[in-house]
Parts: C-alpha cells; sequence; structure tokens
C-alpha cells in the first residue's frame, strides 16, 4: 500500500496518458521501429518452445540469437501453458510495465521531499512518453522488466540510506539479482550499492548478504560459463547482413555514443537557468583539457553506421553529411557534461562509470538508455540543483512538449525516413 500513496492528485491526467499507450497497443504502434520485428522474429519462437520442450530450449538458447537472457522469456511462456494467446500475453506484460512509473514515483518522493507531490507525478508521468517504455511495453522485451526491478532495487536502496535498516539491504539486492536475471546488464550496479553496503553495515551483517548474492548468482554462472549457452554474443545486427556482433571493450566508442544518448534525453533539465551557468563556468575554464580528452577519444573511435544505432546525434551526423564530424562537434559539449557531473561528486563519476560499461555489446542503442537515463539522474545524481528545476512552473511545461517532439521526430523517421 505504501507505494500507492498520494498517488492521486493527477490521475486523470495519468488516465489519458495510459489510454494514449493503449491506443498505440490497439494500432500496432512501433515508435523505436525494431520492437515489433523484435517481438514477431526473435522473442515469439522460444516463448511458443518454452512452452512445448522447456529443458531443449533451456539448453539450446543461444540457437534463437538472443541477446537477451532466456527468464522473462520463459516467464511469459508460462501464459501460453495455460492458454493464453499471444494478444493476451501483451496486454498483460503492458500492464506489469506500468509498475516503473509507480516505482520512479515513490523514489522521487523519498529523494525530493520538499517538492510538490504534484510535481513528482508529473516527472513520473513523462515516462508515458518515452518512445522506448511505450515500444517495449506494447511489443514486450525482457529489457524493461528487468528495468522494473532495477528501479526498485533502487527504491529499496533509498529506503536503507534513510532508515539504515538491514532488511532494505537484503530487499535491494534481491531487486537487482531478479533484474539481472532478467536482463545481465544490469548486475554491475551491484558494486555501487555494495559500496554504501560496505560503509554502513557491520561485518556480521554484510558477509550474509554477500554469500547470499554469490549462492543465487551461481546458476547463472553455470549456464553461461559451464554449458556455454553464452546468448550475449549471439545477437546478430541486421546492419551487418546477420554478422554477429560480439562483446567490444573500445570505451572510446562507449563514451562519445553513451553520452550523446545521455545527453539528449537530459536537454530539458540542462538547459534550465539553475544548471547551464555552473556549466558554462566549467566549460570555460577547463575548455583545453576537455578538447585534449575529446581528441584521444576520436582517435580511437570505430563505431560504424553499420552496427546500427549510435543515437540521434551519429544518426544525425551520418544523415546530413554522410560522416562522423557533426557528431565530433557536438561531442565538445557532452564530454564536457560528463566530465562536469563527475567532478560535482564521484558518486556521479561512478555512476556514469558503469552506465557506460554495462553494455556489452559493440552496438549501442537508445533503447538500452531511455528511460533508464532519467530515473538514474533524478534519483542518484547529487550537488546537481534538480530541486530548482522541479519547483520552477515551466519546467515540466517544457519537459512534456520536448519528450512529445521527440515522439514526433522518431513518427517521422519510422515513416519517412525509413
Amino acid at each position: 500500500m505504501e507505494l500507492i500513496k498520494n498517488f492521486s492528485k493527477y490521475s486523470y491526467f495519468g488516465l489519458f496518458l495510459y489510454l494514449t499507450l493503449i491506443l498505440g497497443f490497439l494500432y500496432g504502434e512501433n515508435l523505436n521501429f525494431g520492437s515489433y520485428y523484435d517481438w514477431t522474429h526473435v522473442y515469439k519462437d522460444p516463448i511458443v518452445d518454452f512452452s512445448l520442450n522447456f529443458k531443449d530450449t533451456l539448453l539450446s538458447y543461444d540457437q534463437y540469437g538472443q541477446r537477451h537472457s532466456p527468464i522473462y522469456i520463459i516467464f511469459l511462456s508460462f501464459f501460453l501453458d495455460i492458454g493464453f494467446n499471444f494478444d493476451t500475453i501483451r496486454i498483460i506484460h503492458l500492464h506489469l510495465c506500468l509498475s516503473l512509473i509507480l516505482i520512479f514515483y515513490n523514489c522521487l518522493k523519498l529523494v525530493f521531499d520538499n517538492i510538490k507531490l504534484e510535481s513528482l507525478q508529473l516527472l513520473s508521468f513523462i515516462i508515458f512518453l518515452s518512445p522506448t517504455f511505450r515500444s517495449l511495453s506494447i511489443w514486450p522485451d525482457s529489457r524493461l522488466p528487468g528495468l522494473v526491478f532495477f528501479t526498485l532495487s533502487i527504491y529499496f536502496f533509498l529506503k536503507f540510506l534513510k532508515s539504515g535498516d538491514l532488511k532494505y539491504a537484503w530487499f535491494n539486492s534481491i531487486a537487482l539479482i531478479t533484474s539481472s536475471y532478467i536482463s545481465p546488464n544490469f548486475s554491475l550496479f551491484a558494486i555501487y550499492f555494495y559500496f554504501f553496503f560496505i560503509k554502513k553495515l557491520k561485518i556480521k551483517d554484510l558477509i550474509p548478504l554477500i554469500i547470499f548474492n554469490f549462492i543465487v548468482s551461481i546458476p547463472m554462472f553455470y549456464y553461461l560459463f559451464v554449458l556455454k549457452i553464452f546468448f550475449i554474443t549471439a545477437g546478430q545486427t541486421v546492419g551487418l547482413n546477420g554478422t554477429h556482433i560480439g562483446i567490444s571493450f573500445n570505451f572510446a566508442d562507449k563514451i562519445m555514443i553513451i553520452s550523446s544518448i545521455i545527453l539528449f534525453h537530459l536537454f530539458p533539465v540542462l538547459l534550465s537557468k539553475s544548471f547551464y551557468q555552473d556549466f558554462l563556468i566549467f566549460f570555460k575554464k577547463y575548455f583545453f583539457k576537455i578538447l585534449v580528452a575529446l581528441s584521444f577519444l576520436i582517435y580511437f573511435f570505430n563505431y560504424r553506421i553499420e552496427f546500427t544505432g549510435g543515437g540521434v546525434f551519429f544518426q544525425l551526423s551520418h544523415m546530413l553529411f554522410n560522416n562522423d564530424y557533426l557528431f565530433f562537434v557536438v561531442c565538445l559539449f557532452l564530454i564536457s557534461f560528463l566530465l562536469y557531473c563527475s567532478k560535482l561528486s564521484i558518486n556521479n563519476f561512478s555512476l556514469i562509470l558503469l552506465i557506460i560499461i554495462s553494455n556489452f555489446q559493440n552496438s549501442i542503442y537508445h533503447k538500452y538508455y531511455e528511460p533508464m537515463i532519467l530515473i538514474i539522474f533524478f534519483i542518484l545524481f547529487n550537488n546537481i540543483n534538480l530541486k530548482l528545476f522541479l519547483k520552477k512552473k515551466n519546467s515540466m511545461i517544457y519537459f512534456y512538449i520536448y519528450s512529445s517532439g521527440y515522439i514526433l521526430l522518431r513518427l517521422f523517421k519510422n515513416n519517412f525516413l525509413v
């Protein structure tokens, strides 16, 4: 009951946004473009096979070319077992994904306890305008359920920081482990949480928690490295005509592409007066060092348009000029933003680092980070004056206009440029 308390001020507006999602479901909305294809060509076959022959499908899962863990696919297959059809499974999945908005709102309440609840409700509702949220809730994908449990782990983490109660450390671990089993990329954030647990918990309380995490991780390690069903590199990229894309350690690619995606989704905040004045001072002061850092990144940058993905700025650079030059110019500000946030707090630096290295694959897509970036930025980042942003009456209006504009951009791209 605690998670739904005080969530009624803007119920009608939330209901309207929910109805737009249902309308999108009925009309097959596909803002991420690839979501419908993934559901029909990548997800449905293993769901059916798990329902018909669980053991053989589990032991040959990498044959499906799936980069995602089989856990959520197995969960969806249970609905086939009890007689539901795929459309019913999709609508159940959609409503399960709505819990992300509720959990995000309750996280915001813990962080911004002196901000009006209606402002926090409006901020949580903006997830309804996320193309990734809309697409991956309409066309089931394991990334979104993984994000739901990851956000739930953040909620318990915040409760732990406020109360110091050991039970919330356990709840955090259980939620994060569930998230990691659904979408392994989230597993790295255990490093962030355990940094605080080590500082705040007694050894006698910490050791059982570590042992528990190790034990429950064994089945996944056994599945990946002993049975050698390494599905993470089994995926294929359409732009390379079915060539498998493996794990990449080119951090220049990751830093530049991921920072561009981060900046794109945080533009309404970064353009607020409370942020950009301090940022401009930092930019002018460290301009030469930023330029040197960017030069090194450009030298090692090797992301190819054939990998697909790459974010709005990378795609726009190739769309307009068929090269990376515009993207490199924009990256001057993108890298500056990451360095500025990192300078504000070592906490911010660690989060940015984990976000960057959590993408194991070479190809980097918007959907990996939206709306995760928004959630992490507002809940976990330190020393950024977000309270002033939330207190301004027009902040949410600008945010909604920007998010709506992004949806229109996706619609234009999908209907006229593809």
